[in-house]
């Protein structure tokens, strides 16, 4: 049986794990590739969810790994991060966005590489 059809057979799971809350709207500070970092332990109590979510991020982490770590879809694994957001205890590092040229490699380098490889 493939996860979206376990998904498809446990709505009930996924309306609990996430208290009834579907998406975060214009509020979604995450996209697929976001990296997300645990900034504090589990504490007692917390939901089950939660306490893996921020084992799984102790080191830098993709929200899709955390998903396909969770075996969750992206939108209620969302949900879930933004509750730990809230809190303090993630914290989330974008991709580079195209838009500035200050990240990206010098051009010269890169036909210099680009040479090398063909060499090989």
């Amino acid at each position: 049986m493939s996860p979206r059809s376990i998904h498809r057979e446990m709505p009930d799971r996924l309306y609990t794990v996430t208290g009834g809350r579907t998406s975060l709207g214009r509020d979604d500070p995450f996209d697929r590739v976001s990296l997300i970092g645990s900034e504090r332990d589990p504490a007692p109590g917390m939901q089950s969810e939660h306490v893996k979510i921020l084992r799984i991020c102790q080191s830098p982490t993709a929200v899709v790994e955390v998903s396909a770590e969770l075996d969750l879809p992206v939108s209620v694994v969302k949900v879930l991060l933004r509750d730990l957001l809230d809190k303090g205890s993630i914290t989330i590092r974008h991709a580079i966005s195209g838009t500035g040229t200050s990240h990206l490699p010098d051009l010269e380098m890169l036909k210099q590489v680009l040479v090398g490889l063909q060499r090989l």
